[in-house]
């Protein structure tokens, strides 16, 4: 068995005063797709930020590839690729210049590359349109298409299925679970029931670690 890339260990996360989980322990490995799952208010996204190294746990450690993962923070822009629940883009730029900028922080994008992605969201045409004119689903997908560009192996993502249409979950169903099958990982928060999952798909429910 390879090695994980990503591992917590014996993680704990308070907010406001309320121990939200503890003892927490996963690995991610090529291939795996992990959900958290849980109820509201059981830490789901702030074990995402954890996993990103956004946020600092209340106990435990997030190691990347063995090490602490504050150690390899120079080395997580081509390892990790983050996107939150809002859609994290700029509202007066076009959607070319949005994913330009987004890309530019971590792996810069040639504008091809960038309109193969938009193409592949289902945004061709819309490259120059700016970004406060669209819906709240193609803002969305503007988010996504960074997943369709030469992006890190490992991607966190929280709620990506929300605003989507049905044939945009479809679609995205579909290249997440191709992802992990060409050796990459996944770990998401959804509401949305998967339906198109690869070998390496697993559950974590916060539940389990609750204090």
């Amino acid at each position: 068995m390879t090695s994980p890339l990503l591992e917590a260990l014996a993680l704990a996360c308070e907010r406001d005063g309320r121990m939200l989980f503890e003892h927490l322990e996963l690995q991610l490995r090529p291939g795996d797709l992990l959900q958290i799952s849980g109820p509201n208010g059981s830490g789901k996204t702030s074990l995402l930020r954890l996993l990103a190294g956004l946020m600092q746990p209340t106990a435990g450690e997030v190691q990347l590839d063995g090490q602490p993962l504050n150690a390899r923070r120079s080395e997580l822009a081509r390892t990790l690729l983050w996107i939150g629940h809002a859609a994290g883009i700029k509202d007066l730029l076009t959607a070319e210049e949005n994913l330009s900028w987004l890309c530019a922080l971590h792996q810069p994008a040639g504008r091809e590359a960038i309109w193969q992605a938009l193409a592949a969201v289902g945004l061709r045409g819309f490259e120059d349109v700016s970004c406060h004119t669209l819906s709240a689903g193609q803002q969305r997908r503007v988010a996504l298409a960074r997943l369709y560009l030469d992006s890190p192996p490992l991607w966190i993502l929280d709620e990506p299925f929300t605003a989507l249409d049905k044939q945009g979950v479809a679609q995205l169903e579909e290249h997440l679970a191709g992802h992990c099958e060409r050796g990459g990982m996944v770990v998401l928060t959804t509401h949305h029931t998967l339906t198109r999952v690869p070998a390496g798909y697993r559950d974590l429910d916060l539940g389990r670690w609750a204090a």
